[in-house]
């Protein structure tokens, strides 16, 4: 028991970010998916939506669950927007190459975009938008 403790400790937040990332990618997936196939918006303009509502729902569960940082509230969000908006350039490319170049089925590739961009998103809000300490 031990061990596992010392794990979750040790990877706690890397697996808040992860349950918090699943839970806003579902979101991300499920607006996508419902304003692509039911509502009829083009794959990147719902791209472009569905991104920013996990982009939010995301800040406000990181902020106030897992990194437990209350300090700067908006500059806090204004970084975590900047990753999240880098992301969401990286996943419209992957779908652009992925649908209109490769011919992929949009779900597939919205979902291997989701993965792709997750690791890269965590890194980057875990090493600045969290841990950088904005009263210097």
């Amino acid at each position: 028991m031990g061990l596992i403790r010392k794990l979750y400790s040790k990877f706690r937040n890397l697996i808040l970010y992860g349950v918090i990332g699943s839970f806003t990618s579902l979101l991300d997936f499920c607006i996508f998916t419902v304003l692509t196939s039911f509502v009829g918006i083009y794959y990147l303009a719902a791209n472009c939506i569905s991104v920013l509502a996990g982009i939010t729902t995301s800040f406000l569960l990181n902020r106030s669950i897992n990194f437990k940082v209350k300090d700067h509230y908006k500059r806090r969000f204004v970084v975590f927007l900047c990753v999240g908006l880098c992301g969401l350039v990286l996943s419209n490319v992957i779908l652009y190459l992925g649908i209109d170049k490769m011919h992929c089925d949009e779900t597939i590739v919205k979902l291997a975009s989701i993965v792709l961009v997750v690791g890269f998103q965590f890194l980057l809000n875990k090493f600045v938008t969290f841990k950088y300490n904005f009263d210097k």
